[in-house]
């Protein structure tokens, strides 16, 4: 995706006196507050920040040299990653759970989540004595359930429903209804939102003043809540940009709509940012006080997770790369400014690195797939290898599809180049070849269902 989606009521660089006027979101029932001002504000982050205060949740905030040199720009990058789960969402789930009351404690709590969420209720349970389940999708990585049961001790019990966040959502909140036990929001209430909040006075004290830019990854949108919520109550003139998976757009489809929609997931890669259906109150949020939201095409993702490892030797998981691979969308924006990414969490199962490669592949157009219908005769191969293959291509994956014709035996033949600019050279020596060469381009059907 390249395009910006400007969501629509705050100005970029405006004054923070000058805040758009809130815009009731939703189906309009009678009981909901006038403004999301009336469910949270800084004094809200504020005794987030104290009650996190005992359990070490401050993160550093580290300049990159890779991405301030691509971009021109002071790029720093605030590691979530670092938290003790791992990942920002320990902040809003201990937050919540320490401000309950003995009688809901003594009920015990319930979460959904895809993982991070899971592990911060988990840690906080352990550490504040307090009795949950936790309900995942059935698609979450080994490595975060791995590290979940680590954390949950004897006093959380971990069930599966579903292969959707919102099915094991829907199944916790069954749960809750029967047991009596407090649902912990995931993303859509004040005290989880309060608890990400602590992220942006983290950010402007640990610079001394705010940046001129913050990215952050969007799924439901308690994270980026949180940090506009709190630079808003700084009078911070930052502009704040989302990050949002192309394949899980909820909150650009939210936001294009003018209230809470249910998006199609065309792809749950950046698994935990994907979420079908954001919240009342992150939306109203996010339209106040956002400015910009970026979709950003998992393949970008996966070029950024490689370039963490590979050269600052930093393992985020797909969402923590989000923010950072959205930053060549507004290049042109950030020139000689201070940027701050949100690195939002470290859970990447290893075993997805082959995926991730791929992925990768593909995007940087490096890598590449045809069916060729091969005439049964000998010296087929050979004229393919001969007449179509330039000297640095190399075939990676060769599998007859059916072999059953006499006539010909189609074949799905990958191919990897050595620069991009390669294939143009490739689809000419292919025309002229005369064989049956069908490219299989990126995202259809038949790509998917073979590849």
């Amino acid at each position: 995706m390249s395009a910006l989606w400007p969501t629509g009521t705050r100005s970029s660089r405006c004054s923070p006196t000058r805040w758009a006027r809130p815009v009731a979101v939703g189906s309009g029932a009678g009981d909901r507050p006038a403004s999301w001002r009336d469910e949270i504000g800084i004094d809200d982050i504020g005794a987030a920040a104290e009650r996190l205060a005992s359990v070490g949740v401050h993160t550093p905030l580290q300049p990159n040299e890779r991405l301030s040199a691509t971009f021109g720009a002071r790029v720093l990058v605030k590691r979530e990653d670092l938290q003790a789960v791992r990942s920002y969402k320990i902040r809003g789930a201990f937050n919540f759970i320490a401000a309950l009351g003995d009688e809901a404690i003594e009920r015990g709590v319930v979460c959904a989540s895809a993982g991070n969420h899971a592990q911060g209720v988990a840690w906080s349970c352990r550490h504040l004595a307090v009795p949950g389940a936790v309900f995942l999708p059935r698609r979450t990585p080994r490595q975060k359930v791995a590290r979940i049961r680590a954390l949950a001790g004897e006093l959380v019990e971990l069930r599966f429903e579903g292969d959707t966040f919102d099915a094991a959502n829907a199944a916790a909140a069954a749960y809750a209804e029967q047991t009596g036990a407090v649902v912990v929001p995931t993303f859509d209430h004040p005290k989880t939102i309060a608890g990400q909040g602590t992220i942006a006075l983290e950010i402007v004290d640990d610079l001394g003043h705010a940046p001129d830019f913050v990215v952050v990854p969007v799924g439901g949108g308690g994270l980026i809540s949180g940090i506009a919520v709190g630079l808003d109550g700084l009078g911070a003139p930052t502009t704040i940009v989302g990050a949002q998976p192309a394949g899980a757009p909820a909150m650009v489809r939210s936001l294009e709509a003018g209230h809470v929609v249910t998006a199609e997931i065309t792809d749950d890669f950046v698994d935990g940012a994907v979420v079908g259906t954001p919240g009342r109150l992150t939306v109203a949020v996010t339209r106040d006080l956002v400015d910009w939201i970026v979709l950003v095409d998992e393949g970008r993702v996966c070029t950024e997770q490689l370039d963490l490892y590979q050269i600052e030797g930093i393992v985020a998981e797909p969402a923590g790369a989000l923010s950072l691979a959205a930053l060549d969308q507004f290049a042109d924006r950030v020139e000689g400014k201070t940027v701050v990414c949100i690195l939002s969490g470290g859970n990447n199962d290893v075993a997805r690195y082959d995926e991730i490669i791929e992925r990768s592949l593909v995007y940087e157009g490096l890598k590449h797939y045809f069916v060729v219908s091969f005439p049964q005769r000998p010296g087929a191969l050979r004229h393919f290898l001969d007449d179509c293959l330039g000297p640095t291509d190399d075939i990676v994956l060769f599998e007859y599809i059916k072999k059953s014709n006499r006539e010909v035996g189609p074949a799905l033949v990958g191919i990897e180049l050595a620069d991009r600019a390669d294939l143009e050279s490739l689809m000419s020596r292919v025309a002229r070849s005369g064989l049956d060469v069908q490219r299989l381009p990126p995202g259809t059907p038949i790509f998917r269902l073979l590849v």
